[in-house]
């Protein structure tokens, strides 16, 4: 297969498949890329299609032209689904919530690449990559307040599991815009990057992950997932099942190889550096 492959899946989202990274991007810039039901369909189709494919590492979400997405369509979504009724309003948002879902437990690492506005229906996607990159200039903001309703489709919980709850609560009750830089340091993204650096700190996160154990990397992903809803006693619990279901997928051969190469080679240090995955050997 190339290094470089076009999917193509309508006029709503875009992909590009790039050195091991799934570029994928919400392709309504003329509506700050606001979700629709059709974007929310085709988007499922993505990354489905893109989830299990061997030229894909990494996947990245971000948005085409100055936006990342401005949330759910108030046209597309709401006013017209609530028009046919509670049944096209319940379709809707199952379409919506879909993709977010199965982007919070995708099998490769996700990350947000938050390039502009990120408003509302927009921090379900954020929430679901695990981890987001933001430009400095980037706004990010719950307005919902600002017309009458409370910021619904999991916004509220989103921010009350990334923000500190007073912080939450300011954001959610004041529709008060944050920036990229008070988006960091709030917790709401990993990190906040001149927009000028944006891409090329994304790259270098996404070859860093790729050098990791895929396994081993998916089960680490899913296991601070699940830690954020248990008990210290049943993190425990899991975090040794989860360990013993890795040893299914190399995990004792790859530990193995790691110390190998840690003890006996020196030829690298864990604190520093991720050991050279290609020279498992799993049978």
């Amino acid at each position: 297969m190339t290094d470089r492959t076009e999917e193509k899946a309508g006029d709503t989202v875009a992909c590009t498949v790039e050195g091991g990274i799934a570029w994928v991007k919400f392709n309504r810039p003329e509506k700050r890329n606001c979700m629709s039901p059709m974007l929310n369909r085709q988007m499922l189709q993505v990354i489905e299609e893109l989830e299990f494919r061997d030229d894909v590492g990494v996947l990245v979400l971000t948005g085409e032209g100055d936006a990342w997405s401005a949330g759910m369509d108030l046209k597309e979504y709401f006013r017209e689904n609530e028009a046919r009724g509670l049944g096209a309003v319940r379709k809707a948002q199952r379409e919506a919530y879909r993709w977010w879902e199965r982007l919070r437990w995708y099998e490769k690492p996700t990350i947000a690449m938050v390039n502009g506005w990120c408003f509302g229906g927009g921090y379900g996607p954020l929430f679901a990559c695990d981890i987001a990159i933001a430009a400095e200039e980037a706004q990010f903001g719950l307005s919902e307040i600002n017309w009458g309703i409370l910021p619904g489709g999991g916004a509220s919980k989103v921010a009350a599991d990334l923000m500190p709850l007073r912080k939450a609560l300011y954001h959610a009750m004041m529709g008060e815009n944050l920036s990229g830089v008070q988006a960091e340091q709030q917790g709401l993204v990993t990190q906040a990057v001149p927009a000028k650096r944006l891409k090329a700190r994304v790259i270098e996160i996404a070859q860093a992950l790729m050098k990791k154990d895929q396994h081993a990397l998916r089960a680490t992903k899913w296991a601070v997932r699940r830690m954020t809803e248990m008990t210290y006693e049943n993190a425990q619990d899991y975090l040794i099942r989860a360990q013993e279901a890795l040893h299914s997928f190399g995990g004792v051969e790859a530990r193995a190889e790691a110390t190998r190469q840690f003890l006996d080679a020196k030829t690298f240090k864990p604190g520093l550096e991720t050991f050279d995955t290609s020279k498992i050997s799993r049978s």
